[in-house]
């Protein structure tokens, strides 16, 4: 009858019982639900009383004092109530009665205890939580009492011993007898229930939390090894989590803490040794710079204490614990530790059979370190791979023969030293395959298999061993079959598949328990398990605060006893995400965990058969066994089996959740009305049944998805059913409950944004950031982040107002604690579920504040995300309010050196006082409020607040301009006062980063290195509008000085020290330091680095990993180039530039700007000093780059001793240096050989070095060994360094990474721009056709991929300066050719073509060269390409190209009308219709009319290319002659139709396309001569210019006109003057009515003129009077009579000066042809001499008034140069 007693009716019992029993069973199961409902009923009534009982005395206070003995005496007996809501809810009650109720814990304080004691009995989380809350307030108070209550009643304050007694006798004794205490005191089932001990252990960390004065009587328990355990693990959790700030800590003399902990290694227990050891390793990982040296200490005091068990086992626990920990570290250990380590271990491993009193210690130290060297990774272990594997084949047996003999021979203690030998063996080759997967190789595994295979079947003779030399080995048997377990479970299942048989019999028996007479269970069930089954398994507690003590209780695994000693290997590994400590679980969990994980493995991979018949074994087992046995080898099985089935089950699990998930959708108003129907009826006590409601609520809403956005009748019942479901399970009281509620909220806010109510959700979760659950903050702060995510500004809006309402009840006793990161108040453990502390910084302030108290990981990440959300939406409007949150936190100093007693002065603050500016003794803020103590934010906090400050300047730089110019900023601000940009905060910027600069924390400086590297970058070119010519950052020269200094100290790591380097050259290079002294101050810090990179490789003591070194080096070589390239680009803009002339004395309000102005040349002379080093380090640094960048096949070539700066054990993490490093170091390079023109040796240089040194150069640069540097001669080394830079050149353009910063493509591009100016690298790249071949067609491919227009532009740079190489190498070929073979007939033919003209694609440049910059033209001008303009996605554009556009079209058309130079004659009529055709387009293209004149860059160099193009002589040979012809008619021809206007495009610029036209008839006029149709296409294009309306146009066109009118080719210019004259003299006649109103005009007549007087000058002496009758008489008619000249504008009257001048200069000319023309018309005579006359009078009325002659000013219009 029994059975009937369950919630639900129980049908398999129903089934089994007759007939005639049923309707009995089921009255009874009635009778059973009908007590318990009522009783159910009943406590919900109850707990809800109690609650308003409590809400009533805190209401009251003390007012209530008559009823507070009635209320305890009635509500201390329900603390043992059956319900466990009503204990919970009675616990809270007496909570709020002992506030005033004083009885409670003085006279009554023991029954409490007791009380408290019994109501934690078989109690759930919950009410341990209530109960052990109510234990240690009321222990709190007893110790600490409140003032008031203490005046108002004489009371007697409990003592600390007595409070403690109290507790250890619940701890001990629960209720009954004493029980023995020991290393199980927590794990003993016996009297004491574990929920008691559990909820004092809860409520002892309470007394801890309220009472500050902590006195331990540390004498008497200071001996148990568990407290020094304990300590110790406390101390390296502390260290590490205070990271580099704790180095003040460690390194106090007065604290010994380092000598206190190293004793520890010696003690006698082993749990103490490891926990000392895991202590050295924590403080190591704090701070890295102490890693070598512990490892060289314990490496020392190991050799010397080689005979003390203790030592040998301690000393190598420390030792392998700090290898474990060098993964953590960047920066490593020296590779040579690694071979100490091995020759420690081979040591030990060696003399342990020499003692038998340390056999065993030796053997296990031993294998530990070995194992412990394993997870220093493959760049280490790599090199005593061939040493492990012979160690291990020699530990077992060789042969099956020798395994037999073995058993029969040695005593019990040979076989333990064996047996953990083995274990230890195969620890290590664990360990290797679990760190260093790259060097398990085919071979490498078969090496391996050898001794586990050997170790697989000497299990099988274990038990006989046991059984003939006693049960003390089996300790050492399992630990030999868990090491197999776990290397098994590592390598693939298919190397060991023919011991499968024999392997699954011995785990099946290891997981049943057939050799096992304890009960063990595995402790892997939860973690195979599903999350969401973990409502029913407990896996929610692993996310509360009380994590580690609750763990104590779940029944299913072994948790809450992992402990160092269990598993000493574990010191060493990598510890699982989220721990402190690694603890191992006891040896018989551990074993049958790892056998269930290989039988995971196995089985899927065994017959079908075989898996059948196992799981028949399975069924049996668990029938054999009984009771708790049959318990734990059900656990057992059933977690193996769920083991196995993982590899499909993942793979079903997706197929029935992509399958059902719309399915389902039917089911869904049914369930959702179940689980509110549920919500409503289930009482809150029934918490689980809550849990499940609030899951499924939310996988209802995932179901329904983003359809609950819609507005359909159904969808808005089933969405206001998940509001208010919702809305209900928030209400709960369990956390759980509230968070699962929180998550539903959040879903529905994914899919349904518009239906969630922010103003009331925000605040709610605001108020959860404050609870005491771990799980509630993680829910709020999840959904936070999402929220934030879409609307941050809404988010923070609620958030504030939150803390508004909190501001209006703070007179009501709410707690409201003011903003600092870390602190909370004394009062905050009671009051942070009644206040929120929210205050005027708002929820990012709260948020910062949560980043110093939580550890939780996911949380700390949210939290992070959440803020990054907030700051991308906010920070550009709130800027202040930002910034002031990140000051606050990095202020907040806890720089260790000032906290010094408040009394003693400061006086090694004075000495830093004399080098720095009061600016830079920033003060750290405290808090006004002194009473309490003050934390500063954790730096980790720090640094986060450090990176949101670059992410600041980075918004703001992408928001507005204004941010970054002061100017702008001032008057942004005067106009709006509410405008608040960047610029205005400087100096705060700066302050910040270099706060962060100077801190403990490595990792706070390298961020405010960062931060202070963007500063200079963004802030360096402002100007300072109150001072011309200055930069505002001037003003903060001193603080980057300062920020700078600290860094380059001797015990700085190497990673700062490279950032330094990397600000530095940011600094010196940004052109904003204008004092020659403080330029020199950081330069000095650079100076001093470059002494370190000279001391070579085998420098002083090493603390990190070789390559550490390297970046360093590097770092220093990269900032040196940087700064010699920014001051090499200075000098040649100061060379360039016109010199200026001496200041006239005069120009006062001119020269303050220049007062301090650097000279041009003076970061070069810093750097001069320095080059011959550098030159020589650098190209030391490329070497090494070229040599890494080599393909993995030609490893062996490398040099076997490394680089100059990388060893050969570290070249996997150099190479990353290199790459970040060579780009800079390369352009320095070119920079300095083209500077010195190749002319340098190397022998010479390093003379100067050793010369400038006072030691020899120690960096080798010559790697080949007895090579000395003087052995190559000047053009051999000149050769290599070519071939250095061009190789590394063409292997980075062939594939540059898509990571590489587009700055290295720009440097290197920059590079060979500056290699190929020199004389000597044009030489050695035309010399070779194909490297210049290779190098185009590299830089085609890298266009592919990187084509930004800048790196066109250099692009084309470097393609014209190849194509340049070429021409001056072919001329001076053809020079010496014409010199030597003037008498030979036959003349070579040279240039690309030879005689037939074709050119061969991959080795003629000239055809890389056109298909290289055709890519590009297309890329701006699509419609030059057919394939291009035909294809459908093409659009005819109509724009003008961008100015950058425009030059690289220019600077292409100047390359491309270049290229028939490098051709033969035969090679030019290849390529010239292809390069005609792209000129006249482009010209087409780009002469398009505008309002100002102006040519653009590719018109002018499309006329230049015409020009260069139409002047070649050798392209004329008899044998092309009439192919050019062709060619240049038909150009001519497109260039006439070209410059049409056409009706839908632009207007065409007349002048440019009558330049060309023009040019052509100069240059090219014999195969143009006679061609009617061209000229009178010519002769049209010009006509219409003379009839232009534009007098520019017409100026333009007269210039031409006399170009060609002056042609020497008098078949060419005739008929032009025949045709075009008449109507110049028309033009020019017509003026006399229409006279120049502005200065174009007149110049357009003055031009005209000119080709009149030209045309008498070339006519014949017959027909000057003619030709002068058409003259003259224009220019008399410009003259003007006295009173028009005086009311004419400036245009007229300089129109009437010019023609008067130049009548008075034709006369002389022609005097005898000039009378006869005036003769024939006196009036003229007349009007020519009234002008002259006036204009005598005028000169002479002016000498009078000033006696220097006025020079008659020349029209203001200069003329654009000709092209002729």
């Amino acid at each position: 009858m029994e059975l009937a007693h369950s919630l639900l009716l129980n049908e398999e019992a129903l089934a089994q019982i007759t007939e005639a029993k049923r309707p009995v069973f089921i009255f009874e199961w009635l009778r059973f639900l009908d007590k318990v409902l009522v009783a159910a009923n009943k406590s919900q009534g109850r707990s809800e009383i109690l609650m308003s009982l409590q809400k009533v005395l805190n209401g009251l206070g003390g007012a209530a004092a008559s009823s507070h003995r009635d209320i305890y005496k009635n509500a201390r007996s329900l603390l043992t109530d059956r319900s466990m809501a009503v204990r919970c809810a009675v616990a809270k009650c007496l909570l709020e009665l002992q506030n005033e109720a004083v009885f409670m814990w003085t006279a009554e304080l023991e029954n409490i205890a007791t009380l408290c004691f019994k109501a934690l009995e078989n109690s759930n989380y919950g009410v341990r939580v209530a109960v052990s809350k109510l234990l240690g307030t009321v222990m709190a108070t007893a110790l600490m009492p409140k003032q008031a209550t203490v005046m108002r009643q004489n009371v007697k304050r409990a003592t600390f011993d007595e409070v403690l007694e109290l507790m250890a006798t619940g701890f001990l004794r629960g209720g009954s007898g004493f029980l023995k205490s020991g290393g199980e005191m927590l794990k003993v089932g016996g009297s004491v229930n574990r929920e008691v001990r559990v909820g004092v252990t809860q409520s002892k960390a309470v007394v801890n939390d309220t009472s500050s004065e902590n006195k331990s009587g540390a004498a008497d328990i200071a001996a148990s090894q568990h407290v020094m355990v304990c300590a110790l693990q406390e101390l390296g959790s502390l260290v590490q989590s205070l990271n580099a700030t704790a180095s003040p800590l460690i390194q106090e003399a007065s604290i010994g803490l380092l000598e206190t902990v190293t004793s520890v290694l010696l003690h006698p227990s082993m749990a103490a040794r490891l926990a000392a050891a895991w202590c050295l390793r924590c403080v190591a990982v704090a701070l890295p710079f102490q890693l070598t040296p512990f490892l060289d200490r314990c490496a020392e005091r190991l050799n010397n204490l080689k005979t003390s068990p203790e030592a040998v086992s301690g000393y190598s626990f420390a030792m392998a614990a700090l290898l474990g920990g060098v993964h953590q570290c960047p920066l490593g250990i020296p590779h040579a530790k690694g071979k100490m380590v091995v020759s420690i271990a081979e040591d030990l491993l060696r003399t342990a059979t020499q003692n038998s009193r340390l056999s065993l210690q030796r053997t296990q130290a031993g294998w530990l370190l070995l194992g412990a060297l394993m997870t220093l990774g493959p760049s280490v272990v790599r090199y005593h791979l061939p040493k492990m594997l012979l160690l291990w084949r020699n530990v077992f047996p060789r042969s099956l023969k020798e395994l037999e003999a073995e058993k029969a021979r040695g005593d019990s203690f040979t076989w333990q030293v064996t047996l953990e030998g083995r274990a230890g063996a195969l620890c290590a080759m664990r360990s290797f395959v679990a760190h260093c997967p790259e060097l398990l190789t085919e071979d490498v595994i078969r090496k391996l298999m050898t001794p586990i295979e050997c170790a697989m079947t000497m299990m099988s003779h274990i038990p006989s061993v046991i059984k003939a030399h006693g049960a003390h080995l089996k300790a050492s048997a399992a630990m030999v079959r868990l090491r197999l377990y776990d290397i098994l479970a590592l390598l693939p299942p298919k190397t060991y598949e023919g011991s499968f048989n024999a392997l699954l019999r011995e785990l099946v028996a290891e997981f049943t328990l057939t050799d096992n007479s304890a009960n063990t269970t595995t402790s892997l069930l939860r973690s195979l398990c599903h999350y969401d089954d973990s409502v029913l398994l407990g896996s929610w507690l692993q996310e509360t605060d009380h994590k580690s003590i609750e763990d104590q209780l779940q029944p299913n695994s072994a948790s809450g006893s992992g402990a160092l000693e269990h598993d000493p290997s574990s010191i060493y590994l990598r510890i699982p995400a989220g721990e402190a400590v690694p603890g191992p679980l006891p040896l018989g969990v551990s074993v049958i965990d790892a056998s269930v994980a290989l039988f995971g493995v196995v089985f899927p991979h065994v017959s079908y058969k075989h898996r059948l018949q196992m799981l028949d074994h399975f069924a049996e087992c668990v029938k054999q066994a009984k009771g708790v046995r049959q318990q734990a080898v059900q656990l057992n099985i059933f977690t193996a089996v769920l083991s196995a089935l993982k590899t499909w089950s993942l793979h079903s699990l997706a197929l029935i959740v992509d399958s059902s998930g719309p399915m389902y959708r039917g089911y869904v108003e049914p369930t959702l009305s179940l689980v509110l129907t549920l919500l409503l009826t289930v009482p809150p006590s029934h918490m689980e049944v809550h849990q499940c409601l609030g899951r499924c609520l939310g996988a209802i809403i995932t179901t329904v998805g983003p359809e609950l956005q819609g507005n359909g009748a159904t969808i808005s019942t089933i969405r206001s059913s998940c509001l208010v479901g919702c809305a209900i399970t928030q209400d709960h009281s369990d956390s759980l409950v509230q968070a699962a509620a929180i998550s539903c909220l959040q879903q529905l806010h994914m899919f349904a944004p518009r239906h969630v109510n922010l103003s009331s959700l925000v605040p709610s979760l605001c108020v959860h950031l404050c609870s005491s659950h771990l799980l509630l903050r993680r829910a709020a702060v999840a959904c936070l982040r999402q929220l934030a995510q879409r609307e941050a500004a809404e988010v923070c809006e609620y958030a504030m107002s939150l803390a508004k309402s909190a501001g209006d009840k703070e007179s009501s006793g709410a707690n409201v604690s003011s903003f600092a990161p870390g602190v909370s108040s004394q009062s905050d453990i009671h009051c942070r579920h009644q206040g929120v502390n929210i205050t005027e910084t708002g929820l990012e302030g709260l948020l910062f504040g949560m980043l110093d108290r939580e550890t939780d990981r996911k949380l700390c990440s949210d939290i992070h995300d959440t803020l990054g959300h907030m700051l991308s939406s906010l920070a550009v409007e709130k800027l202040s309010h930002w910034l002031m949150l990140c000051k606050d936190v990095l202020a907040a100093s806890s720089d260790m050196s000032t906290a010094t007693p408040l009394g003693s002065g400061k006086d090694e603050e004075s000495e830093k006082k004399d080098e720095m500016d009061d600016d830079i003794m920033f003060t750290t803020l405290g808090e006004e409020d002194k009473s309490k103590p003050f934390v500063a934010p954790r730096w980790a906090t720090r640094v986060f607040a450090a990176d949101c400050l670059c992410r600041i300047i980075n918004l703001c730089e992408n928001a507005d301009q204004a941010h970054f110019d002061l100017a702008m900023a001032r008057s942004a601000k005067l106009r709006n006062p509410t405008n608040d940009l960047l610029v205005l905060h400087l100096s705060d910027l700066i302050r910040m980063a270099f706060m962060a600069a100077t801190d403990h924390s490595n990792q706070l400086r390298m961020a405010g290195l960062q931060a202070l590297e963007d500063i200079i970058k963004k802030f360096a070119s402002v100007p300072e509008p109150e001072f011309p010519g200055h930069v505002i950052l001037e003003q903060y020269q001193a603080n980057v000085g300062a920020a700078l200094r600290p860094a380059f100290s001797q015990d700085t790591p190497s990673d700062i020290i490279a950032k330094a380097c990397q600000v530095c050259s940011t600094w010196i290079g940004s052109g904003v330091v204008s004092d020659l002294n403080d330029l020199r101050r950081v330069h000095n810090l650079l100076v001093s680095s470059l002494d370190k990179v000279q001391a070579g490789k085998g420098s002083s003591s090493q603390l990190y990993r070789e390559s550490a070194t390297t970046m360093e080096k590097l770092a220093v070589l990269k900032a040196w180039a940087e700064v010699y390239v920014v001051a090499m680009n200075i000098k040649k803009e100061a060379e360039s530039k016109p010199k200026r002339a001496i200041k006239n004395t005069d120009d006062d309000d001119d020269d303050y700007g220049t007062i301090d102005e650097l000279p041009p040349d003076s970061l070069i002379t810093l750097v001069q000093p320095e080059l011959p080093t550098l030159s020589r380090l650098w190209l030391a640094a490329l070497k090494d780059y070229a040599l890494l960048t080599l393909p993995a096949e030609f490893a062996s070539q490398l040099p076997p001793d490394g680089g100059a700066f990388y060893t050969p054990e570290t070249i996997d993490t150099a190479r990353l240096h290199y790459r970040n490093s060579w780009a800079p170091i390369l352009h320095a390079v070119a920079l300095w050989l083209n500077s010195t023109g190749f002319t340098c040796s190397e022998s010479a240089e390093a003379a100067a070095v050793s010369g400038l040194q006072k030691r020899p150069a120690s960096v080798n640069l010559n790697q080949a060994s007895g090579a000395t540097p003087s052995a190559k001669s000047l053009p051999e080394i000149n050769k290599d360094r070519m071939h250095l830079i061009l190789g590394v050149s063409i292997q980075f353009l062939c594939s540059p990474r898509p990571e590489e910063p587009t700055e290295h493509v720009t440097a290197c591009l920059q590079a060979l721009h500056t290699l190929l100016d020199s004389p000597y690298a044009r030489t050695h790249i035309a010399e070779d056709q194909l490297i210049g071949v290779e190098l185009l067609s590299v830089l085609h491919r890298l266009l592919l991929t990187c084509n930004p227009p800048s790196v066109q532009l250099l692009v084309t740079g470097v393609v014209q300066q190849i194509v340049r190489a070429a021409q001056d190498y072919l001329q001076e070929k053809r020079n010496s050719l014409n010199e030597d073979d003037m008498e030979k007939e036959s003349c070579p033919v040279l240039g690309e073509g030879g005689d037939s003209g074709g050119l061969i694609p991959g080795k003629s440049l000239v055809f890389a060269t056109m298909e290289l910059l055709m890519f590009i033209l297309v890329r701006h001008m699509p419609h030059l390409s057919t394939k291009m303009s035909d294809s459908p996605s093409h659009i005819a554009s109509k724009t003008r190209l961008s100015e950058e556009s425009a030059r690289l079209v220019a600077a292409i058309v100047t390359i491309l009308s270049d290229l028939p130079s490098l051709c033969s004659p035969a090679g030019c009529m290849t390529i010239l219709p292809t390069i005609l055709f792209l000129i006249a387009r482009i010209l087409k293209d780009t002469a398009i009319k505008s309002a100002d004149n102006q040519v653009p860059p590719p018109v002018s160099a499309a006329l230049q290319g015409i020009k260069n193009i139409v002047t070649l002589s050798m392209a004329k040979t008899e044998d092309t002659q009439k192919q050019w012809t062709a060619l240049i008619r038909s150009t001519l021809a497109c260039i006439l139709e070209y410059s049409q206007p056409e009706d839908s495009m632009p207007m065409p610029d007349e002048v440019s396309m009558l330049t060309a036209i023009a040019l052509f008839l100069w240059s090219a006029s014999s195969e143009i001569i006679g061609v009617q149709s061209l000229q009178n296409g010519c002769m049209n294009r010009f006509k219409n210019a003379l009839n232009s309306c534009d007098p520019w146009v017409q100026a333009k066109c007269y210039q031409l006109l006399l170009s060609v009118f002056q042609h020497s080719n008098r078949a060419l210019s005739t008929p032009y003057i025949h045709s075009l004259a008449p109507i110049v003299v028309e033009k020019l006649k017509a003026v006399e009515r229409n006279r120049p109103a502005s200065n174009t005009e007149l110049l357009a007549v003055q031009e005209g003129i000119k080709v009149l007087e030209t045309l008498v000058a070339l006519g014949e002496e017959q027909n000057r009077v003619q030709l002068l009758a058409l003259l003259v008489p224009t220019l008399i008619s410009y003259l003007l009579d006295e009173n028009a000249f005086a009311s004419a504008n400036t245009a007229s009257k300089d129109l009437h000066e010019f023609a008067l001048q130049n009548l008075m200069h034709i006369g002389p000319l022609y005097p005898h042809a000039f009378k006869t023309v005036m003769g024939a018309a006196p009036e003229l005579k007349v009007r020519l001499e009234t002008a002259v006359r006036a204009s005598q009078a005028s000169k002479a009325k002016a000498a009078t008034r000033q006696p220097a002659p006025a020079v008659h000013s020349a029209p203001t219009i200069k003329l654009k140069t000709s092209f002729f």
